[in-house]
């Protein structure tokens, strides 16, 4: 693979990874939503996939392998599974609305770039000169678990987090190595889960709620 077609497919790559994130903002489907997390994950995979050609590293695949299986495949169908017949639902009540939210992610995008180009120049690579968009992944991540409140965005949003620390990474130092990839992974799988279980009990106990109802019957 040439320079020019190594980073133009890596910068499409870690783009899609952003783009993705914002979509998931302004998204209200449940369903689409879901879609949104798989697209995500295949494009981080593809992240390693191509530093991975581009320094003959087996290591960067077997991690690209893992990333795409959890995070593009696995993942996804549990969200599926655990939102049931509430796939098809929206989140109707954001504590941030859409129009808000895509303001506030683009601003987390220019905070982003603005605070990650010592970051970048520190790398002093040409994948190094995309890490804020790992950055601004890994913000927007943060501001859907503030603004969303129905449970299968607080978990998509911890995913988007850790998407956005590991592309960082990826960027930075050319991945983690496979056996710390693979931990991350199953931890990162382990969490869902969990929070799945929870949140499938929750809605057989009480229905569908989100995180301000559950607050007041803790109160």
């Amino acid at each position: 693979m040439s320079g020019s077609s190594y980073f133009s497919v890596l910068t499409l790559a870690a783009g899609t990874v952003l783009v993705c994130a914002v979509a998931i903002l302004w998204l209200a489907s449940i369903r689409a939503v879901i879609s949104m997390v798989a697209v995500q994950g295949a494009s981080l995979g593809l992240v390693a996939v191509v530093l991975g050609v581009h320094l003959h590293d087996a290591g960067l695949l077997a991690a690209a392998a893992v990333v795409v299986v959890v995070k593009a495949v696995v993942i996804p169908v549990l969200l599926g599974r655990a939102s049931g017949s509430d796939s098809g639902s929206r989140e109707s009540r954001p504590l941030v609305n859409v129009p808000a939210s895509l303001v506030a992610s683009a601003a987390l995008i220019v905070l982003a770039f603005v605070t990650g180009r010592g970051v970048a120049h520190f790398v002093g690579t040409r994948a190094g000169a995309l890490v804020p968009i790992g950055i601004a992944t890994m913000l927007i991540g943060f501001f859907v678990l503030v603004a969303r409140r129905r449970p299968t965005f607080q978990i998509v949003g911890l995913l988007m987090v850790d998407n956005g620390i590991a592309l960082t990474a990826f960027l930075c130092t050319a991945g983690f190595p496979f056996l710390i990839e693979l931990g991350v992974s199953f931890d990162v799988l382990l969490g869902v889960v969990v929070l799945m279980v929870l949140s499938q009990r929750l809605r057989l106990e009480f229905g569908d709620v989100d995180l301000d109802e559950l607050q007041e019957l803790h109160d």
